[in-house]
């Protein structure tokens, strides 16, 4: 039987990307799957309709009603879980440790769904981590906010009225976003330091021609992230990222716990030793803030510096992210793709991780245990 894949248009507010383009779309259908789109589904994105080629449209209801499959950006709806297809699996992300109601609803409707940010981080699954490919696009976008905001240019230039020199950058945390966020600053001409409290990460900074800060504390982490600091560890680090924060035209901050409020690092008096004019581009404004001072959403001024809280940048540049997104999306699918129909490898651990819900169970253990118990 042949599987129809489908997407909708994100519902959520200010969310532009789409989870299927064109490029992808034209790819499951060589595999055999059939491909239905809600009707300018990727229009946001700079995808109309008429670039999907020999894929199928219908209106959101008979979408969810005929997909066997349905690929999603932002978590599913109540409404949307209640209205799809018996034993439907659903992908993208998924939010388990913020959407308790949703995977409810997914368990209780016997549905089997995975979660893009459970995908393994192991080399063979690097071409399906979603995670790394928005932060890609997120760390990218916060130098342009801070470029933007700076009153001053961002490299030396020399003119006939003096030389200028270029600004200074702070990068704290070096994943994907801060590295990208690092890339980008150099690129733009401007003097770069970077930060992360695991120490492997130093190679890659300097790689990308950054100074990295040296405060004498590691947080090596599983799975790739960092781990929290102890009490005494985040007081040495302060000690050192405060002058460094001090010194610094522009901040963008980084540093995050998956599934966790993001670490407090950059207190008010930091923010308060900074140049007026200085600019601070909070990437963790959705969990919380590395600053005591940011507002998810907003941009505060204090002491004369701007404290900017983006949320969902990726969806600021939703031509590339939603492509990105979407071939993150198929490299994940394509090994369950037989003949056109649906085969999902239970012993691969690839599927078996990041399963959010399977036949009425919660299969990821922490969401589980949050919502269950023990039990």
């Amino acid at each position: 039987m042949t599987v129809t894949i489908g997407a909708l248009r994100e519902r959520a507010p200010a969310e532009t990307r789409v989870a299927l383009v064109p490029e992808i779309s034209g790819k499951l259908q060589t595999l055999g799957a059939r491909v239905l789109l809600e009707r300018n589904a990727g229009a946001r994105a700079g995808f109309p309709d008429a670039l999907y080629g020999e894929a199928s449209w219908a209106e959101a209801a008979e979408v969810l009603s005929a997909c066997d499959v349905l690929l999603g950006v932002q978590p599913p709806t109540l409404e949307q879980i209640g209205r799809v297809k018996d034993g439907a699996v659903l992908i993208g992300f998924m939010q388990p440790h913020a959407r308790a109601a949703e995977v409810r609803a997914l368990r209780e409707r016997g549905l089997t769904s995975f979660a893009m940010e459970l995908v393994p981080r192991i080399s063979r699954a690097q071409s399906m981590d979603a995670l790394s490919s928005q932060a890609a696009a997120a760390g990218y976008k916060a130098v342009l906010l801070a470029a933007g905001t700076l009153p001053k240019f961002m490299p030396m230039l020399t003119t006939a009225a003096g030389t200028i020199r270029p600004a200074q950058v702070l990068v704290i945390g070096a994943g994907v976003a801060g590295l990208q966020a690092i890339a980008t600053a150099k690129r733009l001409g401007a003097v770069v330091e970077g930060y992360d409290v695991r120490a492997a990460t130093r190679e890659q900074v300097r790689s990308l021609g950054a100074k990295f800060v040296e405060t004498g504390v590691s947080a090596e982490g599983a799975g790739g992230y960092a781990r929290e600091l102890t009490a005494a560890e985040k007081a040495q680090q302060q000690q050192v990222l405060e002058a460094r924060i001090a010194a610094a035209d522009a901040v963008i901050s980084t540093a995050a716990v998956p599934g966790r409020p993001a670490p407090r690092i950059i207190p008010r008096a930091a923010i308060e030793r900074m140049r007026p004019g200085s600019v601070l581009v909070d990437l963790a404004a959705e969990q919380g803030g590395n600053c005591e001072l940011t507002r998810a959403g907003a941009t505060v001024e204090h002491a004369g510096v701007q404290i900017i809280g983006p949320v969902n940048l990726p969806a600021t540049l939703p031509y590339h992210a939603s492509e990105m997104y979407a071939r993150n999306l198929f490299n994940f699918l394509k090994p369950a793709l037989a003949g056109g129909a649906l085969q999902i490898d239970w012993s691969d651990e690839v599927f078996a991780q990041s399963c959010l819900t399977h036949g009425g169970v919660i299969k990821h253990e922490p969401t589980r245990q949050a919502l269950e118990g023990s039990t």
